[in-house]
């Protein structure tokens, strides 16, 4: 099992900071590990849904998390079921395994924009050293914490006049 590398006091405080009041927002914390992030987000007001792949952590979180849904599940089976299940989200933050190419395939997993409610917010923590491809996202943010960045991107709008 990888260590997990929970998500710094610093960068948590300026997540939330950048993110203002979240009361009442859905939050999906995707790679949650240690719970960290969500857990933040709930005390906050915000009703968070987390995905743990490690059943152990999953089963952690579980115990601090309340009612919350908890998926031990692949983040690829996650977003799916979500879907199937017609979850929105108004914040969606992912904290992948550094180096672990999540930063080029993460943005472009199958029906991740379908999660997205209007005007989501999605955040990734990664490496300062690994560049992320938005595919069908824009980067409307990054901010440097250290060794760590968060990429704030959101969906594509399409204007339907110039479609076809």
């Amino acid at each position: 099992m990888k260590e997990v590398r929970p998500t710094s006091g610093r960068v948590l405080s300026a997540l939330f900071s950048i993110l203002g009041d979240i009361s009442g927002i859905r939050f999906l914390d995707m790679f949650a590990g240690t719970g960290r992030v969500g857990l933040e987000a709930m005390s906050r007001g915000a009703e968070c849904v987390f995905v743990e792949g490690v059943r152990e952590r999953a089963e952690s979180i579980r115990k601090s998390a309340g009612d919350s849904v908890v998926l031990a599940l692949d983040v690829r089976r996650a977003v799916s079921w979500l879907v199937k299940r017609e979850h929105k989200f108004g914040v969606i933050f992912a904290d992948p395994p550094y180096n672990s190419g999540w930063c080029e395939s993460l943005p472009a997993l199958h029906d991740l924009e379908k999660l997205f409610d209007d005007d989501c917010i999605f955040i990734v923590e990664h490496s300062v050293r690994e560049e992320i491809n938005p595919g069908k996202f824009a980067i409307t943010s990054q901010r440097d914490y250290g060794e760590t960045r968060l990429t704030f991107m959101e969906a594509v709008k399409v204007d339907k006049q110039t479609q076809g």
